[in-house]
């Protein structure tokens, strides 16, 4: 009966395991996107910004995943970027290509891992997205702005 008693035993601590799940298992924290158009500085600019957006992302770890879409925009999408701007709300440089639907409407996703500075910044609200198309807000003539070439949408990655 001892034996037995030791039986029981091990298969009650093996199923508590598998109810609880194991302890090295990650927590996944969300945040959201609400595409909207770049601000754009005169009017000739203004006519080539239109559409919007949403996404999500899902953050495991060190991992980013992204999803979401866009729609309305004055010519096709040509790429989807994750930026870290130099503080909340403000511009940055581009550290991540995502897929994007080559069209005026369509989808984004993809995945990074998120090096830990780029970690700190999500966690701050300085990581954003940005759609670009063919005919978006180019650089000033003069001013070295490749991070907003024909930028069109973006949106930070809020908790």
């Amino acid at each position: 009966m001892h034996a037995n008693l030791r039986g029981l035993v091990a298969a009650f601590v093996a199923t508590a395991g598998l109810i609880a799940g194991p302890a090295s298992a990650q927590t996944s924290d969300k945040y959201t996107v609400r595409l909207g158009m770049v601000p754009a500085a005169n009017a000739a600019q203004q006519a080539l910004v239109a559409g919007k957006g949403s996404a999500t992302a899902v953050l495991a770890g060190n991992r980013l995943t992204v999803n979401g879409s866009f729609e309305g925009l004055p010519s096709p999408a040509t790429a989807a970027r994750l930026h870290y701007g130099i503080a909340k709300g403000a511009r940055g440089k581009a550290f991540a290509d995502l897929m994007i639907s080559k069209a005026t409407s369509g989808t984004i996703s993809g995945a990074v891992t998120l090096t830990p500075e780029q970690l700190e910044g999500l966690k701050q609200g300085r990581l954003y997205l940005q759609v670009h198309s063919e005919r978006g807000i180019a650089p000033e003539q003069g001013k070295a702005q490749p991070e907003v070439d024909n930028s069109n949408l973006w949106g930070w990655l809020l908790k």
